[in-house]
């Protein structure tokens, strides 16, 4: 088995929804999703989580999680970006445990509705296909080619994307993907030298609608919590 570490990042300042990593969904944590969700997945000896919220950390410990740092200032602002946070965490974890990881997965909190298959899957086809990095993502709603517009300063209006030759039907466009904030996998030498989520070798793992929802804000949550509860009384 390789060593394969897994980071769960949760900051305590989210802005769209005061504490929402830790805010109830369908009876539990938000973040508690993720969490079993990873130890489910037999992948992994240690799920550690990035957080400067002893409210986060304490609750993570709860459902089996690891957390041995508090992030700093720096790295729980508003400006952070996510993937320094991430390389952080692989950093202080390969020195907490003096432990060479093969591989990194990042589980979003935010993103309750994957399957354990998702993670299983998505790293089998990230080690299939021989990939420096891989980020998950869904068919998207729009497409650039087709009606995904944008308007400059003068305000015209103009195709985000434009081809060389005129498009009449979406189906027609070049396939287009929303990416969804589920499942992020490095190889070791890629989180710790590339500072680009887009690599010569990042693959895609694609998933359904239904299992891509990223909780930003109170609809969202209602949404996703609408779908639990129909996913649990539906006839089996």
């Amino acid at each position: 088995m390789s060593n394969i570490l897994c980071t769960i990042c949760a900051r305590g300042g989210s802005k769209g929804v005061k504490n929402k990593n830790i805010k109830e969904l369908h009876g539990k944590p938000l973040i508690a999703y993720t969490i079993e969700q990873a130890k489910a997945s037999g992948l992994f000896e240690h799920i550690v989580i990035s957080t400067d919220s002893d409210d986060i950390a304490n609750i993570a410990i709860q459902y089996g999680a690891e957390v041995f740092f508090k992030r700093s200032e720096e790295m729980a602002s508003d400006t952070a970006g996510k993937l320094g946070v991430i390389k952080d965490a692989f950093i202080r974890s390969e020195k907490y445990y003096s432990k060479i990881f093969d591989y990194l997965i990042d589980l979003d909190a935010t993103a309750p509705l994957r399957s354990i298959e998702d993670i299983i899957n998505s790293f089998n086809q990230f080690k299939e296909n021989d990939n420096d990095n891989l980020i998950t993502a869904m068919p998207s709603r729009r497409s650039p080619y087709f009606n995904l517009v944008e308007q400059d300063k003068k305000g015209k209006v103009y195709l985000s994307k434009k081809l060389d030759s005129v498009i009449v039907r979406r189906q027609d466009a070049p396939k287009s993907y929303d990416m969804n904030a589920s499942v992020y996998i490095w190889r070791r030498d890629a989180i710790l030298n590339e500072n680009s989520l887009f690599l010569k070798n990042t693959g895609l793992y694609v998933m359904p609608e239904e299992r891509s929802i990223d909780i930003d804000n109170e609809l969202d949550f209602k949404f996703v919590e609408f779908l639990m509860k129909e996913k649990e009384n539906a006839p089996r």
